[in-house]
Parts: structure tokens; sequence; C-alpha cells
């Protein structure tokens, strides 16, 4: 049972990076310095104050940034890359007492495999916004995604079954969302003969 919660918190958290890449890994800092999450071992240093600093800060920056007009694309390429990698530091530092071939097919496919998918959704809905507003509700798309990632990380932590279910639910939503906002084709042009 305690492996299937460690599980939980670890996608939860990954599902989160894909929103935000440092606010998960902060809220899990915090849960490891106060005990509320036990850390795998070598993966410590998550909860230490100089991560704390260090992530708090990262964390944000990064949300203020996706405030900045055109900033908030240039992002997505290194966020892109880097959600993965915090889905996978994320899912890792919380699997205690696995077999090590189980905990990093855990880590790999399913920390970086939802890190990866939630930040692609998160990317197309950024891309539908600035297309049909000229990137005028892209604050509105970064505000949904920070706190849509600090509500998915905190449910991960405290109550993680609910938390993958809520993220798994978001994750739908922001494709279906990706997808209806489709651009209508122009129509071609009519041919001469």
């Amino acid at each position: 049972m305690e492996a299937l919660i460690a599980i939980s918190v670890g996608l939860g958290l990954a599902a989160a990076a894909g929103m935000r890449v440092f606010l998960p890994l902060f809220v899990l800092g915090v849960a490891g310095a106060t005990g509320t999450v036990p850390l795998a071992e070598g993966w410590e240093w998550v909860g230490t104050n100089a991560a704390l600093i260090g992530l708090g800060t990262a964390m944000a920056l990064e949300i203020a940034a996706y405030y900045v007009p055109w900033v908030d694309q240039a992002l997505d390429v290194v966020a892109t890359p880097a959600a993965v990698i915090a889905g996978m530091i994320a899912t890792a530092s919380v699997l205690v007492d696995m077999p090590p071939m189980l905990k990093w097919a855990i880590v790999v496919i399913g920390g970086g495999g939802i890190a990866g998918l939630t930040q692609g959704a998160s990317v197309l809905a950024r891309l539908k916004s600035t297309t049909l507003t000229g990137g005028l509700g892209n604050p509105v798309v970064a505000t949904a995604e920070w706190m849509g990632a600090l509500v998915v990380a905190l449910l991960a932590v405290l109550l993680p079954v609910i938390g993958i279910a809520v993220a798994l639910v978001l994750l739908v939503l922001l494709v279906r969302r990706a997808r209806r906002r489709r651009v209508a084709p122009t129509s071609p042009a009519p041919s001469r003969s």
C-alpha cells in the first residue's frame, strides 16, 4: 500500500511539473523538510534549506516570466525538457524501498511521461491562446497553469490518490480545450478553369 501511495505522490507531482517546473519541486521540498512526505535515500537534499531557497526563487521567477508577452512562448522551448526532468526527479525522490528496475521504469515512463504530456497540453493551450488573442489571453492561461500546478502538487502531497485523479482530469481537460480551440481552416481559393 505504501508503494502505491508513493507512486501516486510522484506521478501527481510529475503532472504538476508539466504545468510549472519548479512549483511542485518546491512543494515536495517543503513536504520533505516537514516530514509530510518521506524522501528516498539520496534525495533528502530536496528538503534542505538551500534547495528550498533555490527552488522557491526559481518558482517565483518562472511564474512571473509567464506573464511577460512572448517570453512565455520562448520559455516553452526550455520548459518542455525541463518539465520531463522535473517530473522524473519528483517521482524518483518519493519512491522508497522499491526494486531499482521497477523504480526507474516508473520514474522514466510514468514521471517523465505524465510531465511531458501535461507540458505538451499546456504548450498547445498557450499556442492556441496566442493564435486566437494575439497573446492577450496568455495571462489567463498562465494563471490557470500555476494555480493548477499548485492544487495538483498540494493534493499529490496531502491526498495522493485524489491528487493523481485530479491531475488526470486536468490533463484531459487541457487536451480537450486545446483541440476545441483550433483555428478554422481557410477556404481554398477558387480554381480558374
